[in-house]
């Protein structure tokens, strides 16, 4: 559908439910800005009637990202973590494309990142990917700061170890309402300590009775990793309907997002949406600590890369273990 619009020689297309504005010139049609409100709307409808519309810029969203994906910063990434930029990126290049970039400032962060506020993770990941373009610019030498640098990001859910209550009722509901993926990508993160984008791509073919074979995606190091008793019994009664543990046919396995989404109804539902998915990897390490292992123990589950981390879950274990010691005291005097 098209109509005109009181400026002259401006027209507007109506197309999916979306309306866009052209300047008309004849049988040829010229794109402009999306809000006809903006000083930047009548600055490029007053270059294209005065004959002196100024050149597309050459520092624009649209050219730094294509230049940030064929940088060896991006084509090293993982392809897990390529898929996740290139998720927040796309929809980054779809609002601003031919903007230039270097007039990006710091309250235009923030605005992409409350515009998501909703959506805590998707907000924050909108500040890590500017930033991240923003370095490649000054790399490129196209502006000299970061715009998106020290903006604060937002809290949600908690990377912290889930409580044992909570545990217990997210693999009571998985059972009784029947949800197999779920319910597998739990004893899964909760047995193994790896992180869910690896509990995904793990196949029947990497799990011998006792070990699975891991080689993590973050990391890019191999572990095998042992099972405890409750996980080799859960797969070995697990149907084997194909390639993956976690199956959606034959040869497709399940897609991280899909399990992040189908497991934040179920925290929803159990009130445990505080704690996130991950958690379960803390949970698993915490466990460990709680049963007496030493960092190495540890670090060989869980694979992290330096034993910071690891020491952070022997010390939460110590501190327990210290306060049952010191109320048992008390109890006695």
């Amino acid at each position: 559908m098209v109509k005109k619009l009181n400026r002259r020689y401006v027209t507007t297309k109506t197309t999916k439910g979306r309306t866009y504005y052209y300047f008309r010139q004849g049988e040829k049609y010229i794109r402009l800005p999306d809000n006809p409100d903006s000083p930047e709307f009548d600055q490029e409808y007053w270059a294209i009637r005065s004959g002196k519309k100024q050149q597309q810029p050459k520092t624009t969203f649209d050219a730094l990202i294509q230049s940030y994906y064929q940088s060896p910063i991006f084509t090293k990434k993982a392809a897990g973590t390529k898929k996740e930029y290139r998720r927040i990126l796309e929809l980054i290049r779809e609002k601003n494309g031919k903007a230039d970039f270097t007039k990006l400032r710091r309250r235009d962060v923030i605005a992409a990142r409350d515009r998501y506020a909703d959506t805590w993770s998707k907000a924050n990941d909108m500040v890590a990917l500017l930033s991240i373009l923003a370095k490649h610019a000054i790399d490129l030498e196209w502006t000299t700061h970061n715009p998106a640098s020290g903006v604060e990001k937002l809290t949600g859910g908690e990377y912290e170890p889930w409580p044992e209550a909570k545990l217990r009722a997210f693999e009571r509901y998985c059972r009784d309402e029947k949800h197999e993926w779920e319910l597998t990508a739990f004893m899964l993160g909760i047995g193994t300590g790896q992180r869910i984008g690896d509990i995904v791509c793990m196949e029947w073919s990497h799990y011998d009775g006792e070990f699975i074979s891991v080689v993590q995606e973050k990391t890019k190091k191999r572990l095998w990793v042992a099972c405890p008793e409750f996980l080799k019994t859960y797969l070995d009664a697990l149907p084997r309907k194909g390639k993956f543990l976690i199956t959606k046919s034959l040869s497709k396995g399940i897609a991280k997002k899909t399990i992040q989404e189908r497991v934040l109804k179920i925290r929803r539902i159990i009130g445990a949406e505080k704690y996130v998915i991950h958690g379960w990897r803390y949970s698993a390490a915490v466990a460990l600590a709680e049963s007496g292992c030493s960092d190495s123990e540890i670090q060989a589950v869980t694979g992290h890369k330096t034993l910071d981390m690891v020491k952070k879950y022997r010390a939460q274990a110590n501190q327990k273990r210290l306060s049952q010691s010191a109320q048992a005291r008390r109890t006695r005097t």
